[in-house]
């Protein structure tokens, strides 16, 4: 194993205490010293990895959730996805988030994306997939997840972000990538 230099802007950290252990998260608090000498606690949040899928139709128009965020109490437009279990495939769990939470079984995956949430406290990597096409099951979406769903034309995603109505990091970064694709043509 090459071990790089230590570089005049790397931060050390002295260590890390957890301060609380669940399924899904684990809350810590790192000791850390900036290059500087300054030294102070950095809370850290490691979360499951993660992802989400933007599922466009023919039309152009994209599968969303409509859904309350308790946090934020506020009604939000989502792409479907949720967390991995364990030793699951990224693509895989896309798909069946897309299912479970919708009610529609995704065609085709293609990765579009990875991005990290918050770089600076979180260390989740979220995954975000492009579904050309959905067949519906016929099963009842998620009520555990969303209020309803609903198909949204690429042409009104952007005023959709800018009113607030679409607000999660991950909807945003699948959406936009989206719409970056269609506007080079890659679409």
């Amino acid at each position: 194993m090459v071990v790089e230099p230590r570089r005049a802007s790397e931060w050390t950290v002295h260590g890390e205490q957890v301060v609380d252990d669940t399924r899904r998260a684990v809350l810590s608090i790192a000791d850390v010293e900036l290059p500087d000498g300054v030294r102070f606690e950095q809370y850290v949040l490691r979360v499951p990895s993660a992802t989400m899928v933007v599922v466009l139709d023919g039309e152009q128009r994209v599968l969303m959730l409509w859904r309350h965020r308790f946090i934020l109490n506020r009604w939000v437009w989502e792409l479907p996805g949720g967390y991995l279990d364990p030793a699951e495939e990224p693509v895989t769990c896309a798909a069946r988030e897309v299912e479970e939470e919708t009610g529609w079984r995704p065609r085709s995956m293609e990765k579009l994306i990875s991005f990290q949430p918050m770089v600076g406290t979180i260390d989740q990597e979220n995954a975000i997939y492009l579904a050309r096409g959905a067949d519906f099951t016929g099963a009842a979406p998620d009520i555990n997840e969303a209020e309803s769903i609903g198909w949204i034309h690429l042409d009104e995603v952007q005023q959709y972000i800018n009113d607030g109505m679409i607000v999660g990091a991950g909807s945003i970064s699948g959406l936009l990538s989206v719409l970056l694709l269609r506007a080079t043509g890659n679409l």
